[in-house]
Order: structure tokens, then sequence, then C-alpha cells
């Protein structure tokens, strides 16, 4: 438990604050008066102030905040040094600057895992890597790690002998044994039918891997494709969504927390990678063009410079409402996913003790 709670801390805090910095970074070089910059919210538990900005420690450690002077166009008095006295291209840099901290972040956390751990390689040996939620493995009580000795009394030396037995059963219930931590032991499982062929059966696990050490040159190359990786990855599917008017399925802070919770508790390298992972997420979730976010701002900016027309106090004001209501929406509903979720997962398993218990 304390694990998962540091680990929580330490991601949300760590993401966030880089985040922050970037923007405190370009300020500083933009000659933007920053009043303040923390580490944290709420109280102030310790701090000090140089060249006119306080710097502190907050009580709250779930990442950072900054603030320019002169950022509230409302209190924008037309000052040199204020954050809407400089030029809009100035602006945009400001804004830019913190998901490109995110994405070097992650890009370090990628090189880092790979150059320490190795390149991942799927492994033939027939050890569970992963289980999907919601599949007759899981339900059965299929773990991670679990490696599989025999099905229906066949001894399984490979993960495509196995796969290919599995594959041909379909709605057809299978006695499996496995050894865990030493131990065999043994249940039974009806595969289900492939979304994409019924003929085929799946029960929901994916393979192991194993890692193979790689040089720094080639953990660069294969770091920054992970960012790249990842980004079209979301664009694809936030697309798609859009394109066949889907529900997107987004996790909130709940779900959130769930992942970096397990991650913790899987190894080092999973944590961190999943690090890497949230830190792409938060720096291209805060480039799309919602008000509010750095890509709304960023919008905002783009057109005055294109238009030559300044951005008033009452232009700000309705964005930044409509921004608002936005945001709600979306944490509002990505909550509702993770509730679901969770509530769906422990109905599975509930089914699934039923059904053995009836059996």
């Amino acid at each position: 438990m304390i694990i998962s709670i540091l680990a929580v801390i330490f991601t949300f805090g760590i993401v966030i604050f880089i985040h922050e910095f970037g923007h405190f970074l370009v300020c500083k070089w933009a000659g933007i008066y920053v009043e303040n910059f923390s580490f944290g919210f709420g109280k102030e538990l310790w701090g000090f102030s140089r060249a006119e900005t306080r710097y502190s420690l907050r009580l709250v450690p779930l990442g950072g905040y900054v603030k320019p002077k002169g950022e509230d166009i409302e209190q924008h008095k037309g000052e040199p040094d204020e954050y809407f006295s400089k030029p809009w291209y100035i602006r945009l840099a400001v804004v830019w600057a913190g998901p490109a901290m995110n994405y070097l972040l992650a890009f370090l956390v990628f090189f880092s895992v790979i150059a320490v751990v190795g390149r991942p390689v799927i492994t033939d040996k027939p050890v569970i890597g992963s289980v999907a939620e919601n599949y007759p493995a899981q339900k059965a009580g299929l773990r991670e790690g679990d490696r599989i000795v025999s099905i229906n009394g066949l001894k399984m030396e490979t993960w495509t002998a196995m796969s290919s037995l599995i594959h041909s059963s379909p709605l057809k219930e299978i006695s499996v044994e496995y050894e865990r931590e030493g131990k065999i032991q043994n249940l039974k499982l009806t595969p289900v039918p492939s979304p994409g062929d019924s003929q085929k059966g799946l029960v929901g696990i994916a393979p192991a891997s194993e890692y193979v050490p790689v040089s720094f040159f080639k953990a660069g190359l294969m770091a920054a494709h992970q960012c790249w990786y990842w980004t079209a990855f979301t664009v694809e599917s936030l697309a798609k969504s859009i394109y066949r008017m889907e529900k997107p399925d987004v996790s909130g802070p709940i779900g959130i927390v769930t992942i970096v919770s397990k991650a913790a508790k899987s190894g080092a390298s999973d944590f961190f990678f999943l690090l890497g992972l949230i830190s792409v997420a938060v720096g291209f979730f805060n480039l799309l063009p919602i008000p509010l976010l750095d890509g709304g701002h960023s919008i905002l900016y783009i057109f005055e410079g294109i238009t030559r027309k300044r951005l008033t106090a009452k232009i700000m004001q309705y964005v930044n409402s409509a921004g608002m209501a936005l945001l709600l929406g979306i944490f509002i509903f990505a909550t509702y996913n993770d509730i679901k979720r969770i509530y769906e997962s422990h109905f599975a398993k509930n089914e699934a003790v039923r059904e053995a218990v009836a059996k």
C-alpha cells in the first residue's frame, strides 16, 4: 500500500512538475517576471525568494505551479515584464515548453529503461506475460508469470503449441495444469470465440518477454520511436472513435492510479516505462486545441499573430469558461469509465466464482 501511494505521488509529481518547469524556463529566458514557482499545491511548507521569484515546497506533492506576472489578462497593466506584454510568438513558446518538457522526460525515461534493461523480445516459452480483463483466463484465476505445464493432459513445451490448441477449442472446456511459485495447480476454462473469427478460441493471455542488450545509439533510436509510436497510436485511436462515432476508452484519475499501483508492484522497469507513457499522454493532451490547455492558448496566439489583433479580456473570459466546462465534462466521463470498468471487473470475477461453485 505504501509503495503504491509513493509511486502515485512520484509519478504525478514529476510529470506535472516537469511540465510546469518548461513554462518556467521559457518565462525566465523571455524576460517574463515569475512571481511564484512551486513543487506541489496548497499550503507552503518551505520556501525562499530569489530574483523576485518565490520558490516553494507545498503540502500536496502532486505536480507544480508557475505564475508569470500579468498572466491574467484582466490584471494586465502593460508593464514590459508581464506575460501579455510579450509578442504572441513568445507566449506561444511559453505554452509549448510544457508539453515539450513532457516529451523530453518521456524520451529520457524510455532511453534509460532500454539502455539498462534492454530490448524486449517475445519468447516462445509457455509463460503468461499478461492477462486481459473479462476473458476466461482472468475469470479462472490465471495470472502474469504462470507457466502452463499441460492442457488436456498434453505437455506444453512452447507458446506456439499451446496457443494452437487453445485456438482450435472455441466453446470447448479445457483442463489446464500450470505452475505458480513452484506449485502445480489445475483449473478448467472455456475459450471464447474470437470477435473476428468464430472458429478461433481465445482465453485472453499474451506471451512473456525477455530483454536483449542494445547499444546506447540503438536505445536512443528506440526511445524516440516510443515517443512517436504512442503519440501516433493516440491520434489514430481518437480519429477512429470520432469517425465511427464510438465512445473513446478514456481513463481518469482512478484508472491511472490503479495502473500506476500495479506497475510499481511489477518492477522498476515496468513502473518507469509507464511513467514515460504517462508523460507522453500529458504532453499530447495539453497540445489538444481545448481552451485552458496549452493547445487552446496556442490557437488563440496563432490567431492573434495572423489577424494582428490583440486578445481582449472578454474573449479570454468566453474561451476559458467554455474550456472549463469541456474539461469538467471530460473529467466526469473519464471517472465514469473508471468506475464502470472496476464494477464490470468485479462483476466478472463474482460470476466466475458462482459458475465454479455451481459446477
